[in-house]
């Protein structure tokens, strides 16, 4: 059982690598998709409950934000991953602007997300930890160990 936690600003190449990597094994736990904190609150339950891997595809700019998804993740002796997706603010923006309308998010709240972002840590309790790095050729996967 694996709790995937994706962390990165808007426009990163999260929800893309998502799809790619973890569709058919993972149920996909994303707050743009259920609208509510208490309706995500429940497919968490759901998952933990019946042992089912799951990936948070969301922002997760803080260790905070993190917290939720890794304590419970960790009580119910899932395998907790990070993965923190490094990319260029600007490159990020440019992304964004090529998304369709409706999925476009305001600069400002890429920028606002990358001012409070703070980096993964195993201090948080992952078991695993990758770093997506981002560039306009596509996503370099690489690990994160506890001296970097």
């Amino acid at each position: 059982m694996e709790a995937i936690i994706l962390c990165g600003i808007q426009g990163a190449g999260k929800s893309t690598f998502c799809r790619d990597r973890y569709w058919e094994s993972h149920i996909r736990l994303n707050y743009d998709m259920l609208r509510t904190r208490h309706r995500e609150k429940l497919m968490l339950a759901a998952c933990i409950e019946s042992k089912q891997s799951f990936v948070v595809d969301a922002t997760n700019p803080t260790i905070l934000d993190r917290e939720r998804y890794v304590s419970q993740a960790k009580a119910a002796k899932f395998k907790v991953i990070g993965i923190q997706f490094v990319v260029p603010v600007e490159l990020a923006v440019g992304r964004n602007a090529m998304r369709a309308t409706k999925q476009c998010v305001p600069n400002k709240a890429i920028y606002a997300t990358a001012a409070k972002f703070q980096p993964i840590t195993f201090a948080e309790g992952f078991d695993e930890l990758w770093l997506a790095i981002v560039s306009a050729d596509g996503i370099e996967l690489k690990e994160k160990d506890s001296a970097i």
